[in-house]
């Protein structure tokens, strides 16, 4: 296969500068409140100020973005679901009646739903953007999913939906994703990348049987050999070409599009989760803008935010995709950033500080 690397070039992802970090952990911990009492809230609302450099963060414009694709390894019945399922959810979405729909209602996020590779035709369906890379990916048991070409036009396409959503004053966006048989291209993304078992990163999906999950294992172990090149080197973007998806490729390019431009990246489960892993190895930086939202049902997601050093938001035994999990967890995020505007310090509301000597015995 072509290399990838020579038809994509990897976004210069920078490090926020920490020279302001001090100025924020002082400004948490002299909330009235005791020092760490607001738990996860006060790392996120670290995050977010350290990421936008300022003691006053502000949350605009949330978008969340939903890719959809096909994949060619649902020939080898590794989803108990038909592929036409991955169709008709799109549809679903489009019509509003889908779980992130009302999750996205709930949490006042703009939902936009990006067609990045299905076998279908939304014309009919304004909602739906076209920007299909192909008609669904090649069965990677056989053949890598898609060409380096392929690759670099799907990263590309999907940093161009951050590009449009950041026009119109998004600095916080979340990704989702609906694809039949997307589970099993993210355990292999995750057993190559991170160096994991493969038993440890594969999972029942949409709902297998232990026959079905024993019959999952065995066709991605075979497709891992199948493609003993890639396995031996394990460069992302060449994992990411001959195993994902591209609604995964277009997730990754959009992810590191966003952390180029230093918004705030709401990571959902365990597909998500994958394509921010090939974008962590690619660009490092790209760590520092996001925040996990949940930990998955799914085998291999535990797995995953562990090698990512990652502490979710959220643990609520979802395994559903479509960004569930950042509408879900978006108001968090909102809570974080409103204590650190609006609530009083000590000193402003005139309430004593925790002394710092010790009373004698």
């Amino acid at each position: 296969m072509t290399d990838p690397n020579a038809a994509y070039q990897v976004p210069a992802v920078a490090w926020p500068d920490e020279k302001i970090a001090p100025a924020i952990r002082h400004a948490i911990d002299f909330k009235t409140k005791p020092v760490g009492a607001l738990g996860q809230l006060e790392a996120v609302a670290h995050q977010v100020a350290l990421v936008q450099q300022t003691l006053r963060p502000e949350l605009r414009a949330p978008h969340l973005l939903v890719f959809a694709a096909d994949h060619g390894i649902t020939a080898e019945g590794v989803s108990p679901f038909p592929a036409e399922v991955t169709q008709q959810m799109v549809r679903n979405f489009a019509a509003g009646g889908a779980a992130i729909n009302a999750f996205c209602r709930v949490a006042g996020l703009e939902l936009r739903l990006i067609d990045a590779g299905t076998k279908g035709d939304f014309d009919d369906l304004p909602a739906v953007i076209n920007q299909k890379t192909a008609s669904g990916t090649r069965n990677f048991r056989h053949e890598p999913a898609m060409s380096a070409t392929q690759c670099a036009a799907a990263l590309q396409a999907g940093a161009a939906q951050v590009d449009a959503v950041a026009a119109m004053g998004c600095n916080v966006l979340g990704f989702g994703e609906m694809g039949i048989g997307n589970t099993s291209a993210a355990a292999v993304l995750l057993h190559l990348l991170a160096g994991l078992p493969l038993a440890d990163c594969v999972g029942r999906g949409t709902g297998l049987d232990d026959a079905g999950l024993a019959h999952k294992l065995a066709v991605l172990t075979a497709a891992v050999a199948a493609h003993p090149a890639v396995e031996t080197d394990a460069d992302p973007l060449a994992v990411l070409a001959t195993f994902g998806g591209f609604e995964l490729a277009q997730i990754c390019g959009a992810v590191l599009r966003a952390a180029e431009l230093q918004l705030m990246i709401l990571v959902d489960g365990f597909i998500a989760s994958a394509a921010v892993l090939v974008a962590i190895q690619l660009a490092p930086a790209v760590r520092a803008y996001c925040v996990f939202c949940h930990q998955s049902a799914e085998a291999g997601h535990r797995h995953l935010l562990e090698a990512l050093d990652a502490k979710p938001l959220l643990h609520l035994d979802l395994r559903l995709g479509e960004g569930t999990g950042c509408a879900l967890a978006y108001p968090l995020v909102a809570a974080a950033v409103a204590f650190l505007n609006d609530m009083a310090s000590f000193e402003s509301a005139g309430v004593s500080a925790k002394t710092t000597e010790t009373p004698a015995a």
